[in-house]
């Protein structure tokens, strides 16, 4: 067997650099108990939770690999449910840190999710114009709701009535009854896209946010409520809005509105909110209790607003009245009363602005939760990667507006354009448009922040001991680390510096930039600015001038020759000492943009703008491959230390191995979700960290595991396979049309693998069913019992039965994929199941999740089933054993509910305490009210 040449695999190690992505939106949880305190964020594929009291990470919701777009914690606080951008959602527990469910159901990313009152269902909303239904119980989806003509923004459950009220980007505000599944009602009064919705007033006004700085107010009628004989008319009358501040416009869309059926509710429009942004709504929510509403454009201010309470409405009414009857006394004595209705609150009065909140940059998402204090707590994730939170107290007559807290140390504002390693391995530098970093690789801790200039390249300094970075305006500086500080800034170059390269001998280095110009420089001691100590310094020797601008620059290893990379696309290669030209090395299409030379000196790699990498001999210039890299321009390019393996990054979000001798990909490393700027291999060649317009640093580790490129060919392979799988088109349901409903999930390659399970469960029970009447039959003839051998996977359960195995092989089935996996199943196995469930619920066994199961084949193959004479007996005795297992099941549970609920009774007659109520939370309410009212009557003295 002749040598072959090994690699080992490099592997995902961590995830740093990154507070919160700005794709998601941020949300309160509760955790340990606490509420108001701890913020989930998206980050990346993952998910965050910060501690914003003392600005800490506390857990970390591990992602798979598609980037996170939604959260949102469930009412009862333990869960946390996550969109991601492909259209799957996880549920973790935040107790344990744990995603056991998942959903599959939309073909593009999760925009919006919410659950209902109970937290029993989940809606989302996507980017595919679906709103699904989930079952969160169950674990499975319930069914699918389409109408929208582009992507939907937001989905709301109402808490009394059975409703969904959904807002896309169509410019459409849709009612969907969940009763019958369907739209009964359209708001069409919007001119641009619809990106908020938020219900306040006891969900009896609708306030949606669009692209211009108006906030519409709707006024929600129900018909059961407006038909109510036993409901008083001033009731009904209160709160509806002024016909003087409706507009012709109003007046025009609302015809357009009306419906000949609106048996459920009605909606009018009832005026407007003026915002003090001029752009569109990025976000508009409410906090929990829905007293306080709050909206945000692409701008940096929040603006909150009060809703005020039915109490507050009619003492303002009642006042209103008097200075109107006062009026009307004054005008003549004569008139009558005006009448009641030309005294209503309009919606500026009933929703009342509080202040604004300025943050220290653009807002992208915010939550809000009101303290038992009374205190308003905001958080806002903000576009430069950063977390900020503001305590608003607006019972004051003037609400100051207190910033709790901020966290930016664990990230960059900007993007980081430049990556170092020290010599020994350990400190990782990074450096941004505003700040240089030093990084611990080993815990990952940010140990230095160092303000700078827009930073494009960097080094270490022999010893590890100081930093040079190279900015964009063409200055060096250079950075002391044991005390944080800038030692000096030169002015090396006009315009943008481009590279930077330490010598080998390590006493200079040298830059190129803009300015067509590549520089010498070399390290010497001066004195400090006392005299008394001598500190690190730099002067320039030598300048070569160019005919192009430089973009990147290269010492070979022995010293002799520089490597100059220039906008013209080619590579220039000098003699050092002499600075005399050697080779022009010319090909790429477009400029060159980074470049490497191998320890031994012998090859040059250049990537390039034209997506190509070419391998280059230094000895004579020739060209040994050209290599088609990326998808788009590589970026940068480094090789691994002694040896001809290379990485290269790209604007493609990949960072791919070759091997520089048999100009082969070895792997590639998948994690970033935007362009990668920068790598830095680290001097043994064991670690790599990444840079990438996602905000995120990414470290990357060798491993001890042999990597076999036939293996990893085919694994590529079997990942194509599984992507196509699940872009084929969906299974169709016989008779069924193309409606408002259809069914939650969609076809994946999990659905595609549980049904083949199926299917192998079900084989086996036919040839195990087969050889059983065979041996029966030959030992009816031979006249004496001989054993029949146990199947090897039967053995493996425990000497369980065909039929049981089956069972099994079903049960393990995710609940959520269930449907789907029926679907794709041929009928030929049909008629075997319906028998082997006919058995097992006749047996009691399983009964709720069989019976699930047999509807849903009953509905996809209904024609077929029902012209099958053979299997008429079969359905009818299941139609027998299903109802009655069915009811056995529900008056079991029927008698449990009976009995817990008589067990409550007992021990609240007993201990004379109301029974899972939590006591204090009265207590303090009670104890508030009090104190408003002492505060009252104290402001009325």
């Amino acid at each position: 067997m002749g040598l072959t040449k090994q690699y080992l695999r490099y592997t995902a190690s961590a995830l740093f650099g990154v507070i919160a992505s700005q794709k998601g939106n941020i949300v309160y949880v509760t955790l340990r108990g606490e509420k108001g305190r701890y913020v989930a964020v998206p980050a990346c594929e993952h998910v965050f939770i910060w501690d914003t009291r003392k600005g800490e990470k506390v857990l970390i919701l591990q992602g798979l690999k598609q980037e996170v777009m939604s959260l949102c914690p469930s009412p009862d606080g333990l869960h946390l449910a996550v969109g991601y951008e492909d259209g799957s959602i996880r549920v973790f527990s935040l107790l344990s840190g744990e995603g056991n469910v998942t959903f599959n159901g939309h073909k593009a990313a999760v925009m919006t999710l919410q659950y209902d009152q109970l937290g029993g269902r989940l809606v989302s909303g996507s980017k595919d114009t679906d709103v699904i239904v989930w079952d969160v119980i169950n674990e499975s989806g319930l069914y699918r709701l389409r109408g929208h003509k582009d992507a939907v923004t937001q989905a709301l459950f109402l808490r009394e009535k059975n409703l969904l009220v959904t807002s896309g980007k169509d410019t459409l505000v849709k009612w969907w009854d969940l009763d019958t599944q369907h739209c009964f009602k359209t708001l069409v009064g919007h001119r641009t896209e619809v990106w908020g919705l938020a219900f306040v007033s006891q969900e009896k006004r609708l306030i949606t946010g669009t692209a211009d700085s108006e906030l519409r107010v709707w006024n929600i009628t129900y018909i059961q409520e407006a038909t109510d004989p036993n409901e008083p008319e001033s009731k009904k009358s209160k709160g509806s809005p002024a016909k003087a501040e409706e507009t012709s416009e109003v007046d025009e869309t609302s015809n357009l509105d009306e419906t000949p059926e609106e048996r459920l509710l009605k909606c009018n429009k009832a005026g407007s909110i003026m915002r003090e942004g001029r752009d569109r709504v990025v976000t508009l929510a409410t906090d929990r209790t829905g007293r306080f509403l709050a909206c945000h454009g692409t701008d940096s201010v929040l603006e909150v607003f009060c809703v005020l309470t039915e109490g507050e409405i009619c003492k303002k009414m009642q006042k209103k009245m008097r200075k109107a009857k006062k009026k009307a006394k004054q005008k003549s004595e004569e008139e009558e009363e005006e009448p009641e209705g030309s005294v209503e609150m309009s919606p500026q009065e009933e929703i009342q602005r509080v202040t604004s909140i300025k943050a220290s940059a653009k807002i992208k998402s915010f939550d809000l939760i009101l303290s038992p204090k009374g205190e308003l707590k905001a958080t806002l994730l903000l576009q430069n990667n950063t977390i900020e939170s503001y305590i608003l107290t607006p019972s004051a007559q003037v609400p100051q507006v207190v910033r709790a807290s901020k966290i930016t140390i664990g990230g960059h504002r900007s993007d980081v354009r430049t990556l170092a390693f020290s010599s020994d391995n350990i400190a990782i530098l990074s450096a941004a448009a505003e700040s240089v970093k030093i990084w611990n690789r080993s815990t990952l801790q940010c140990i230095r922040t160092m303000a700078c200039e827009y930073a494009l390249c960097s080094l270490f300094v022999p010893g590890d001991r100081q930093v040079i970075i190279g900015t964009k305006t063409g200055k060096l500086q250079l950075y002391d680390l044991a005390s944080g500080s800038l030692l000096e800034t030169f002015a090396a170059h006009d315009g943008a510096l481009w590279s930077i390269s330490l010598s080998p001998d390590q006493r200079g280095f040298i830059t190129g930039g803009a300015d067509k110009c590549v520089k010498f420089w070399e390290f010497e001691l001066v004195k400090d600015e006392n005299g008394t100590q001598k500190r690190l310094s730099m002067k320039q020797t030598r300048i070569l001038q160019l005919d192009e601008d430089v973009l990147c620059v290269r010492y070979s290893p022995n010293q002799k020759l520089l490597a100059v990379s220039l906008l013209d696309c080619t590579v220039k290669i000098f003699y050092t000492d002499t600075l005399k030209f050697f080779l022009s090395l010319y090909g790429h299409k477009l400029p060159v943009l980074c470049m490497d030379i191998t320890s031994d000196g012998a090859l040059i790699a250049t990537g390039s703008a034209d997506r190509n990498v070419k391998i280059w001999g230094l000895d004579f210039g020739d060209c040994h491959r050209s290599l088609f890299a990326h998808d788009d321009s590589v970026m940068t390019l480094q090789f691994v230390h002694k040896s001809h393996l290379f990485f290269t990054a790209g604007k493609d979000h990949k960072i791919k191995q070759w091997d520089a001798d048999k100009f082969e990909h070895i792997q590639t490393l998948e994690g970033h979700h935007q362009e990668v700027w920068c790598l830095a291999l680290s001097p043994s060649g064991d670690y790599i960290v990444s840079s990438s317009h996602d905000k995120s640093l990414r470290l990357w580790e060798r491993t001890r595991e042999p990597l076999i490129l036939e293996e990893e060919r085919e694994m590529q392979r079997e990942a194509e396979y599984e992507e196509s799988v699940a872009k084929e088109e969906q299974p169709v349901v016989a008779g069924e049309t193309q409606g408002e409903t259809g069914l939650a999930g969609k076809k994946t390659i999990e659905t595609v693998k549980a049904a083949e399970r199926i299917m192998e469960a079900i084989e086996l029970y036919r040839e195990e069913t087969a050889k059983l009447k065979e041996h029966q039959a030959i030992c009816k003839a031979a006249g004496k019992e001989v054993s029949l051998p146990v199947h090897p996977i039967l053995r493996a359960y425990g000497n369980i039965s065909p039929s049981a195995y089956v069972l099994e092989v079903f049960k393990k089935v995710k609940s959520s994929e269930l449907e789907e996996s029926l679907l794709v199943l041929p009928f030929s196995y049909v008629p075997d199941l319906l028998v082997l469930f006919n058995e097992h619920v006749q047996r009691g066994s399983e009964v709720e999740f069989l019976c699930r199961a047999l509807l849903f084949l009953l509905r996809i193959h209904f024609g077929r089933i029902t012209s099958n004479q053979l299997l008429v007996t079969v359905i009818e005795n299941l139609k027998k054993t299903t109802i009655s297992k069915a009811s056995e099941v529900r008056n079991v549970l029927g008698f449990n509910m009976a009995g817990l609920q008589f067990l409550k009774r007992e021990i609240e007659a007993t201990d004379e305490v109301t029974f899972f109520a939590d006591a204090t939370d009265r207590f303090q309410e009670k104890r508030r009210k009090r104190k408003k009212k002492e505060k009252l009557v104290l402001a009325m003295v």
